[in-house]
Order: structure tokens, then sequence, then C-alpha cells
């Protein structure tokens, strides 16, 4: 297997999280999105988007979209399962992924962010406050629905680690980047914090990985 990675992405550390909850390697390439490595013609040759995660598994077409390379995974390597078993259940689940992987992360990506400030002309305090306003607002939402759905638990289902805790450690992880009080979303929090204790999300968390910037 080969992941196409960078240290910040939000969408690559879904993966890596998956990857590690299963037991499966593989070779880093990691891409400098705020360089542009992204737009190189060799790796738009792999991912015609220009966005990570890329998957490469074997022989077959390169996999990419994070919530697609996650059901990918889970349906080749099914244990440990990240779907429950009821239909509805796992709809249930991959509508939280989706709260925060599909309605608030596209918001706030590397490319976003720089045409915000590249053709809007928006300052760096104006871009923030873009980028809190989505994350916040999806926060609010996840909150009041795994706040008051009986198949919340220790996870964002039950006991058992599914998509959702996928999408809530990277998210929650980007918060607390930005200095934001995550105190305001307890469920979230309590969640992230349960999750964080696990190798799987705390060994893969972006300033472990061998891209991110090197402490001062």
């Amino acid at each position: 297997m080969k992941l196409y990675s960078f240290w910040r992405s939000q969408a690559t550390y879904r993966v890596r999280i998956a990857m590690r909850l299963k037991g499966l390697a593989a070779e880093l390439v990691t891409l400098d999105l705020l360089k542009g490595d992204q737009f190189d013609a060799a790796y738009r040759a792999v991912n015609p988007e220009a966005v990570v995660p890329s998957l490469v598994d074997g022989e077959g077409p390169v996999l990419v979209q994070s919530l697609a390379i996650l059901e990918y995974l889970d349906e080749k390597y099914p244990r440990p399962p990240l779907l429950p078993r009821e239909l509805r259940d796992r709809a249930h689940v991959r509508a939280l992924g989706q709260m925060l992987a599909m309605d608030a992360h596209p918001l706030v990506v590397p490319r976003v962010r720089k045409y915000l400030e590249e053709e809007l002309k928006l300052d760096e305090p104006a871009r923030n406050k873009w980028q809190r306003h989505w994350m916040e607002l999806a926060c609010e939402a996840f909150e009041n629905t795994v706040a008051r759905d009986k198949r919340t638990g220790k996870f964002c289902f039950g006991n058992e680690i599914t998509i959702a805790d996928c999408c809530l450690v990277p998210h929650m992880t980007n918060m607390r980047m930005l200095g934001t009080d995550v105190a305001r979303y307890p469920t979230m929090a309590r969640i992230f914090d349960t999750c964080m204790q696990l190798e799987a999300f705390s060994a893969e968390q972006p300033m472990k990985q061998p891209d991110a910037p090197k402490p001062k």
C-alpha cells in the first residue's frame, strides 16, 4: 500500500486512523499542500483533483476521497468493523461522519483559503473567522445530535469505534489547533478524549507525522 498524505490534512488523518485500527501498513508519501506539491503533473496523474488522500492498494485504480476510502477499507478488511450491522444504524454513523467531512471540512481546506486570500482579498483575520464559523457550525449540529441520541456511548455509536469517530477526531484536532474552546461541545470533547487514549488515534495525530513542522 501507498498513502499520499499531508501532515495537517483532516481527510488523510481519517484514513490513517482507520488503517491503524485495522492493522494495515502503508508507505507514506508526503506532499506539502501549502507549497503546491499537489499540482505537480506527476501527482495529478495519480489524483486529477489534486487533493489528498490518495491510496494505492494493489494493482487496481488509485482510491481517492477519504470517506470512500474508509468504506473500501472496511469492506476489504472487515475486522474490526467501522460500520454497525443494522441498516438504520449504519445510516446514522455515515450521517455523523458526513456532517464533519462533507459539510464543514471542504470549506476550510488550503485551496479554499488560498482563494479567499488571493481572489477575494480577505485578510488573515477574516479568513480565520470564515474557518471558525464553518467548523463551529458543524460542531453545534454534531454535538446536538450525539448528545440527545440514545445510541451514543463511549464513542459516537455505543462502545464501537466507527467511521464517525474517524471523522470526529481530526475535526476536533483542527478545532484545538485553531484555539477553540472545545468545552462548549462536551459530548464531542468526551469522545475525543476517549479516542485519544487509543494508539490508533494518538499515534497518527498531525504533529507526529514525518512532514509536520519541527518544534522551535
